[in-house]
């Protein structure tokens, strides 16, 4: 088993094709059909298989993505010993859209600042979807706004609770509870982002326990687009009020009064367990961790 073999598989799933793989690698694209008919032959299986024209990993692709990640990153740690403590190379980081937008600038700003010899990629996804990229050796870091985190394969921080908040347009009602006695001259439209955010779902089992969930629901493509909607006076959201601070301050925008017992949200850092961590990522964690501490203080003062 080669480690460019390796290498391939890993693009080939990290691009989601044999062709665009090839111009990231440098090869033909007989050259990286051989690399993973050579490694389907040492394993004794398929590894790709193909949906609806879609090149999709078979099981035996899934079982093989987190062991090649870790021979992967152990050959990276052993080209590196000679230069141990150099910070540089690529940084892959995942993040949801609503701290990417309101607390990941002044980080990437100093992390770049200090170690500009470090690449950064940052990919915006679903919560649960990042924790799957990280797992998979697709990224380095994620970053999650959710309840709670218990995984077995991740080293988890928690970072600061996030305050959820309730709102609507300035001339809307002030209270929740008008938006639950329904009526002709009341919005019901609970407007929000895709499903698999972790707010929305803690939000919409807590309307379905307690028989609520007679909303329409308005799903919108990003934060921003929900925020404008909002704006206009046809509905309600609920979002972080990190999000929606500066809107709120100006006026744009009124936080909701309302008696509900909404489960707490925290952000989360995840990195892999038993991953070796680069110079690159051991420096995120350390200016994510800083930043987060300082904002805490901040909060107190």
């Amino acid at each position: 088993m080669e480690i460019r073999h390796l290498i391939t598989f890993q693009t080939i799933v990290e691009i989601g094709s044999y062709t665009r793989a090839a111009s990231k690698l440098g090869y033909t694209q007989s050259t990286i059909t051989s690399h993973i008919q050579a490694l389907e032959h040492e394993i004794g299986g398929e590894l790709f298989t193909y949906a609806n024209r879609n090149l999709q990993l078979t099981a035996l692709g899934r079982d093989l993505m987190p062991l090649a990640e870790d021979l992967l990153s152990t050959h990276e740690q052993i080209k590196n010993l000679h230069c141990t403590n150099e910070v540089k190379g690529i940084l892959k980081v995942a993040a949801p859209e609503s701290l990417t937008i309101s607390r990941l600038g002044p980080i990437i700003r100093d992390y770049s600042l200090k170690y500009p010899d470090v690449k950064i990629i940052l990919t915006n996804g679903t919560c649960g979807q990042n924790q799957i990229d990280l797992i998979s050796g697709r990224v380095d870091v994620a970053l999650m706004v959710y309840p709670e985190i218990k995984s077995e394969k991740c080293i988890s921080y928690s970072l600061i609770e996030e305050k959820i908040v309730l709102v609507s347009s300035p001339d809307g009602p002030d209270h929740f509870d008008e938006y639950k006695k329904g009526g002709t001259n009341t919005n019901h439209f609970f407007i929000t982002n895709e499903e698999g955010c972790s707010y929305r779902t803690m939000f919409e089992r807590y309307l379905f326990k307690h028989e609520m969930d007679n909303f329409q629901t308005m799903e919108l493509w990003s934060i921003e687009a929900i925020k404008q909607i909002v704006m206009s006076g046809l509905g309600f959201s609920v979002l972080p009020f990190i999000t929606v601070k500066e809107e709120v301050e100006s006026g744009k925008l009124k936080i909701l009064g309302h008696s509900e017992n909404l489960d707490p949200i925290y952000s989360y850092m995840l990195i892999k367990k038993k991953k070796w961590l680069s110079p690159a990522v051991e420096a995120f964690v350390e200016v994510v961790l800083n930043s987060f501490s300082n904002t805490e203080k901040m909060c107190l003062n």
